[in-house]
């Protein structure tokens, strides 16, 4: 795991938005941050399951977080910039984005790949994403500490046999990251990186892995350290990496 013991209070007063906040890493990262004092605002495309993760954050006493529902797979330019609209009018800034949302598509050969569900797969993983990203850099001007961090993969590094759209998404994130950490990097306060989570206990590795014991797997609140980390204030010097959560 990545060796990263976070201070109590590492994202004290932080604003952070997360995609995909609903389940899996994307909880686990929200209940993580609100627990290291961060306000946090969860997006995803299930209201009853950003709901679930709102009680969980105030049962354990975090600050009372945000709900936004937005469906990645038909949101338009205008919808995103309405969300942020939204932010700037109840927070006046956003501290930190976690692009943590994205499908799986079929895992199948390039040749077979159902073009529909290509065109999917780069709707949430890429174009979503940096509508998101671009729609939120005018608030995380705002802050004197900012952080965007992507969801990579190991076969966003090095391409698969029968990954398809999932794994060229994956290398399209790391360029997406890598652009823009060099454009902000030296004019802003804004650093971008990327987290590979690795081999995880969420329903997308199930898919992915049917046949696969789940229990033999790290939950997602097990490789939180790097999600902390890159959040926080102590990777303030570090941008452009993709890091591993695990190994």
């Amino acid at each position: 795991m990545f060796d990263y013991q976070a201070p109590p209070k590492l994202l004290q007063d932080r604003v952070i938005l997360i995609s995909g906040a609903g389940d899996g890493i994307g909880r686990a990262a929200a209940l993580s941050y609100a627990e290291h004092g961060a306000t946090v605002i969860l997006a995803g495309r299930t209201t009853k399951k950003l709901e679930a993760v709102y009680d969980e954050i105030e049962k354990q006493g975090g600050a009372q977080p945000a709900i936004i529902p937005i469906n990645l797979d038909g949101a338009a330019p205008h919808d995103y910039d309405q969300l942020a609209d939204t932010i700037a009018q109840e927070f006046g800034r956003l501290d930190g984005l976690l692009n943590n949302a994205s499908i799986l598509g079929a895992r199948t050969p390039i040749e077979n790949y159902d073009p529909s569900i290509w065109n999917q797969v780069m709707q949430i993983n890429v174009n979503a994403q940096f509508y998101l990203t671009q729609a939120m850099l005018p608030l995380l001007m705002k802050s004197d500490d900012a952080s965007i961090v992507f969801t990579s993969s190991s076969v966003g590094r090095k391409g698969r046999a029968y990954w398809g759209a999932y794994a060229v998404s994956k290398f399209a994130t790391e360029g997406l990251m890598q652009t823009l950490a060099d454009e902000l990097e030296g004019i802003s306060n804004i650093r971008v990186n990327a987290i590979n989570p690795g081999a995880t206990r969420t329903n997308m590795r199930a898919h992915a892995y049917p046949a696969e014991n789940p229990n033999e797997l790290p939950t997602p609140e097990q490789i939180m350290p790097v999600y902390l980390y890159l959040m926080g204030s102590d990777s303030q010097q570090t941008n452009g990496q993709s890091l591993d959560a695990q190994g």
